[in-house]
């Protein structure tokens, strides 16, 4: 799996998912925010990294037995054990809310293995051992059934659903405290400089309307606030 370049990290922790999102929807792309997951715990910064995926299908009584945990083919400890540092494991959950795809076990597990974070479209299990551990998790919510009750995992770093949105391995997962984003590899770049220009001007726009301007004009800019916001941008950068 190809890692996320240092500098676009950096670019990114500095934007939103709300800034993303919007970019995406410019290059026609409606349908990147996962659908029903939100922090386990109070995130300190944005969760971001390349995915690794896992796929479950419905258990099967007669596989997914006590032993199929230890089974060596057993996709779910694979990508466990060997997700790359700084990657997002990413769980296709079926959106099955009252099943955990995960326990706080496994999750040290990823916290070893520096991980960035994990995504479920599913349940979590013992979550308030895993809020403690600090480690960035996106589920639908706590659930205490164990995952063999309705997950097999079928296979792993394959296409899959998460959310009601398609994940590809090495897509770029972004997670802040209103949604998680699903950003396609290509797109990375040039989106990464142009969420940073958006979160300043935003930045400068807001003021605008706290000095008590109205918003017709303002938002969306016209050409004198945005001459206006060219003059701070300028007079910002020369005081750095």
């Amino acid at each position: 799996m190809t890692v996320l370049d240092p500098t676009i990290y950096s670019k990114l922790l500095r934007t939103s998912s709300a800034s993303l999102s919007t970019l995406l929807l410019k290059r026609g792309l409606r349908n990147t925010a996962v659908r029903g997951v939100r922090p386990l715990a109070t995130l300190g910064r944005p969760m971001i990294g390349p995915a690794v995926t896992v796929r479950y299908i419905p258990a099967r009584e007669d596989i997914d037995g006590s032993t199929y945990s230890s089974d060596p083919s057993n996709h779910q400890r694979k990508a466990i054990d060997t997700i790359p540092e700084g990657h997002v494991l990413v769980f296709d959950c079926r959106c099955v809310a009252e099943v955990a795809g995960i326990g706080a076990m496994l999750a040290r597990r990823l916290v070893y293995r520096n991980a960035a974070g994990m995504v479920l479209d599913g349940g979590v299990r013992d979550t308030a051992d895993i809020g403690k551990l600090g480690f960035p998790t996106f589920c639908t919510g706590p659930a205490a059934p164990a995952n063999l009750v309705a997950h097999h995992a079928a296979d792993m770093n394959q296409p899959i659903a998460c959310g009601g949105v398609a994940v590809y391995p090495g897509d770029i997962i972004f997670g802040d405290s209103e949604a998680v984003i699903v950003i396609p590899r290509e797109y990375v770049n040039e989106i990464a400089d142009e969420a940073i220009a958006i979160e300043e001007q935003e930045e400068f726009l807001k003021a605008e309307i706290e000095s008590g301007k109205p918003t017709l004009g303002v938002y969306p800019p016209n050409a004198e606030t945005l001459e206006r916001y060219d003059f701070w941008r300028k007079s910002r950068s020369a005081a750095v």
